[in-house]
């Protein structure tokens, strides 16, 4: 078996796919480029599967040139992370066939944000098509599998086209190498050893409620504060507890659940928290993920919260 052949087949074979796209990009790309110029949020890129790890990828891309940009995962955005979504964003949603379960299960939420969702698929009359603002083709004629199964040439265009967009933004934005610097201090040695909690923390309008609040208003700072979670206080506003979006949801299940309940029934007590604003955002990320968890607490050394951390900040800014 030959296979050098078989490779520059494969290459061949995507080669063609991108050259065949080059020539046939419509007027949708610049109306794209122009929503997400005019987006005063965020860029968020959500996807499934093979569709996800290019979504993921493409995030990265816009975050570093420029666009600021997170992944969001349609799984997680069902159990709380559609809380990061706010008005002013775009979404970009990926999905080759258009149909992805987890995918489509999220587009009606999305549209409930009334915000613009451009969808990056192969069938315009697929489901994420038709809930889409502005429809990205990803036309293949052939997967460089040789089953014509494996996603190869189409998850090759979707990376593509994303760069293309990053680019394009990029001439848009006439960014240049000082901007690029500035996204890159020293690249990701600069990030793990310069950047500090202080500089990535959120420190204003904070969700936190009193000690004695019920778990109703705690469901409405929940849907007001974005971040899936609500800070719980004592009167000198020292850190008390926790309750998260996915303990609400845990919360209904029980028999005896009211809306009249304290919210510290429910909460999650003595959460983890640090008490250093000056500790590097890279072990910042160590620590929330070892305790497996999305949120810290930020506070002085008299336990008063002055801040938080979302593990989407971390990498949203790159931190690893």
């Amino acid at each position: 078996m030959n296979y050098k052949t078989i490779a520059q087949e494969t290459l061949d074979i995507e080669a063609q796919t991108l050259f065949d796209a080059s020539k046939n990009i419509g007027d949708e790309f610049d109306r794209a480029v122009e929503i997400i110029l005019n987006c005063k949020g965020k860029l968020i890129i959500s996807g499934v599967g093979k569709s996800g790890l290019i979504g993921a990828k493409m995030a990265a891309t816009f975050a570093s040139t420029g666009t600021p940009s997170f992944f969001l995962h349609p799984t997680e955005a069902l159990h709380g992370d559609l809380g990061m979504m706010g008005k002013d964003d775009v979404v970009i949603a990926i999905s080759y066939s258009g149909e992805s379960e987890e995918l489509s299960s999220i587009l009606p939420h999305i549209k409930r944000f009334d915000i613009p969702l451009i969808g990056m698929t192969r069938d315009e009359n697929s489901t994420l098509a038709q809930y889409s603002d502005l429809l990205i083709k990803v036309p293949v004629k052939k997967e460089a599998c040789p089953l014509n199964i494996a996603p190869t040439s189409s998850t090759t265009l979707t990376l593509a086209l994303g760069d293309a967009l990053a680019v394009c933004l990029m001439r848009a934005r006439d960014f240049q190498k000082s901007d690029f610097a500035s996204f890159h201090p020293g690249g990701a040695l600069g990030k793990q050893l310069f950047i500090k909690v202080k500089n990535l923390m959120q420190k204003k309008n904070l969700p936190i409620i009193n000690a004695d609040a019920k778990i109703k208003d705690a469901i409405l700072q929940i849907g007001e504060g974005r971040l899936g979670t609500v800070l719980i206080a004592d009167k000198e506003n020292r850190l008390v507890a926790l309750l998260s979006d996915g303990d609400v949801r845990r919360a209904l299940l029980s028999d005896d659940f009211s809306l009249e309940d304290g919210v510290l029934k429910y909460a999650t007590k003595n959460p983890m928290s640090i008490d250093d604003e000056d500790m590097l955002a890279s072990d910042a990320l160590v620590l929330i993920e070892e305790k497996k968890i999305q949120l810290l607490v930020i506070t002085n050394k008299e336990k008063n919260i002055i801040g938080v951390l979302h593990i989407h900040t971390l990498i949203e800014k790159g931190i690893s």
